[in-house]
């Protein structure tokens, strides 16, 4: 993998505020990664020292061998689950997606 692709996905996933979400795909979009799976195998292998949880499937469902943690975590943030699954309307981090004419640009 490469090393700078690497540190990208970090810094997007390090700057997604607590009680906000993205998906997998979000990511990837913002660090211009080529795939959400990719992102995903990043934060496995080095991911630890990131806000991890924040990052969920694009249907708002948590990885099952991950979701007593995750839920627990995002829970702590005020991010409440229905189930094992997010509402990504109400908690989806919309900040880094300009708007359609928004002069401010994306963070990446």
């Amino acid at each position: 993998m490469d090393d700078a692709l690497i540190e990208r996905v970090r810094e997007v996933v390090a700057s997604i505020p607590a009680g906000r979400v993205l998906a997998y795909g979000d990511v990837a979009e913002l660090a211009g990664a080529p795939s959400p799976r990719l992102v995903g195998r990043i934060l496995a292998v080095d991911g630890h020292d990131v806000p991890w949880h924040r990052v969920l499937r694009s249907d708002g469902t948590v990885a099952a061998h991950l979701a007593t943690d995750q839920l627990a975590r995002l829970r702590a943030e005020g991010v409440l689950a229905d189930g094992q699954r997010i509402d990504m309307r109400r908690y989806r981090w919309t900040d880094p997606f300009p708007e359609p004419g928004d002069d401010q640009p994306a963070l990446w």
